[in-house]
């Protein structure tokens, strides 16, 4: 199953709210760059580790450049997720007027969730 699947079931109400359409194109889209961020960071780690291990001047150097992208790489992956969490609130916002304060989960927004002790 992949993102867009999850939030299918969401949109009719499998998680207990009606998700607009829109909030789930933006879902699976942002998704789909983060993997891709992911999975790109991935051969970047491969590389800077194989860099590494070869002691070469020239290798250890070019880990300097790698490691940069590493690093934007994850400020994007964290851009892309602070969007996503501030445009689900927006949308949990939204739709709060006719759900009495729940969010998803059921709880009132607002409550903090108590643990047992």
């Amino acid at each position: 199953m992949d993102a867009g699947d999850s939030f299918s079931g969401m949109a009719n109400g499998g998680g207990g709210q009606v998700v607009d359409g829109k909030l789930i194109q933006t879902f699976h889209k942002s998704f789909v760059q983060v993997q891709s961020l992911l999975d790109q960071n991935r051969m970047l780690i491969t590389e800077i580790n194989q860099n590494h291990e070869s002691r070469a001047p020239g290798d250890l150097t070019r880990n300097v450049g790698l490691i940069r992208e590493l690093n934007n790489n994850i400020r994007r992956v964290v851009g892309l997720y602070t969007d996503l969490s501030a445009s689900f609130a927006r949308n949990v916002d939204d739709s709060d007027g006719d759900s009495s304060g729940t969010l998803l989960d059921g709880r009132a927004s607002g409550q903090k969730r108590v643990r047992p002790g």
